[in-house]
């Protein structure tokens, strides 16, 4: 399962997810933290592909 924790979302809590195995990034590891929900679901929806 795949995480992609939005502002709201402590970084805290993205590091515990990640030390449980899972994939866990934060808004602000990947820059996106300025752009609007809808493109920033687009940008990682073509990032899967």
């Amino acid at each position: 399962m795949k995480f992609l924790a939005d502002m709201g979302v402590s970084p805290l809590t993205v590091k515990a997810l990640s030390q449980q195995g899972y994939y866990a990034i934060h808004l602000s590891e990947e820059g996106l933290f300025y752009l609007p929900d809808s493109l920033i679901m687009s940008k990682q929806r073509m990032k899967e592909e």
